[in-house]
């Protein structure tokens, strides 16, 4: 596919992906969930590639759904532009690779949303938080009311939700919304730098840890549990035998040997 909107840059098993729309400030439209619906397939297949960053160009990591587009949809419509940005996030979320937003500006509406649909968030000290929706008169459509209750408690996700209003960064990492905040100008890096680290980490491990937690929070602590001890099986006689014996052994493990 041709990528219009989203950059990539690919070095040392990480790819840095920059949503690049800074004249709408990174507004997210029909053409962005394409692009980024072919990026994640095409990263699933990749070898070389460990571990993903997402960030945004400009002033901001996403402000939202492009309004423009919306504004003159129908309700059956609106639904279906619900759905399609729900699937695409629920893809990125599915990807069995870490994902790391770096919020280098406003994340608001979709934006959070997308950050939301990352595995963990970094954030600039001037990274501004919200889910503005209901100033609009709407909801968040890609599923910001199931996915912030789950990470922030009911609470905190409906003070968000209902009064629409923006938090930055040190609020944010205080919620657990965010895991780390840094300077603007260390942003970018701190999140490589986090990429590289958990791309080092046991790939068959780092895959299940994914899964046992994305499938855990949707359904019952014993179901999940039930789940942890069949992944956590799944890796003796392979990765984790080479990691133990590495540990052992008093070397670094050898991950292509598992």
């Amino acid at each position: 596919m041709n990528y219009e909107i989203l950059k990539q840059e690919i070095a040392d098993g990480v790819a840095v992906v920059t949503v690049s729309r800074p004249q709408a400030l990174n507004a997210l439209n029909t053409r962005f969930f394409q692009e980024m619906d072919s990026l994640v397939a095409e990263y699933r297949d990749r070898a070389d590639i460990k571990a993903v960053v997402i960030t945004g160009e400009g002033k901001a990591f996403v402000a939202g759904a492009d309004i423009a587009e919306m504004v003159d949809k129908t309700p059956e419509e609106g639904s279906r532009f619900s759905r399609l940005g729900q699937a695409t996030f629920r893809s990125l979320e599915r990807l069995d690779k870490p994902v790391i937003a770096a919020v280098n500006g406003f994340a608001l509406g979709g934006g959070l949303e997308l950050a939301l649909g990352c595995d963990f968030r970094v954030a600039s000290s001037k990274a501004k938080f919200g889910q503005p929706e209901v100033n609009l008169g709407l909801i968040p459509g890609y599923a910001a009311t199931q996915r912030l209750p789950r990470l922030i408690g009911p609470g905190n996700a409906l003070f968000l939700l209902l009064t629409g209003e923006m938090i930055g960064a040190d609020e944010a990492l205080r919620m657990g919304l965010v895991q780390k905040v840094v300077e603007p100008e260390a942003l970018l890096q701190t999140a490589v730098d986090l990429a590289k680290l958990v791309a080092s980490k046991g790939p068959k491990a780092v895959k299940l840890v994914k899964r046992a937690v994305r499938e855990g929070v949707l359904g019952d602590f014993e179901s999940g549990c039930a789940l942890e001890s069949e992944l956590f099986g799944s890796l003796f006689g392979n990765e984790g035998a080479e990691g133990m014996k590495a540990f052992l052994e008093k070397r670094k493990p050898d991950w292509s040997r598992s």
